[in-house]
């Protein structure tokens, strides 16, 4: 259980800095995060870190179609997450 705990913590923590490097980018100008990885990264289970990271950074806020798809990805992450728990843990 503590790894998955570990995992959950850094890959939220990672996620949180993938949109901070994005929207440091695009305020650049220069060559920006895709989409599809920042959704795959939530999907791992970064949908905290994603969260708290489109508040502070302000970034992707005007944006629904991303926004959605962003939440439909932290969504099946809690089932994935959920669903591990349930296998391996919950005895």
């Amino acid at each position: 259980m503590p790894f998955a705990l570990y995992f959950l913590l850094s890959v939220n923590l990672l996620t949180f800095a993938l949109f901070g490097w994005d929207k440091r980018a695009a305020r650049r100008q220069k060559r920006r995060i895709p989409e599809a990885r920042l959704y795959f990264f939530t999907l791992l289970g970064g949908g905290i870190g994603a969260w708290i990271a489109i508040r502070v950074f302000r970034h992707k806020t005007v944006k629904t179609s991303f926004r959605i798809r962003l939440f439909a990805s932290a969504v099946m992450s809690l089932g994935l997450w959920w669903g591990l728990y349930k296998l391996l843990w919950d005895k």
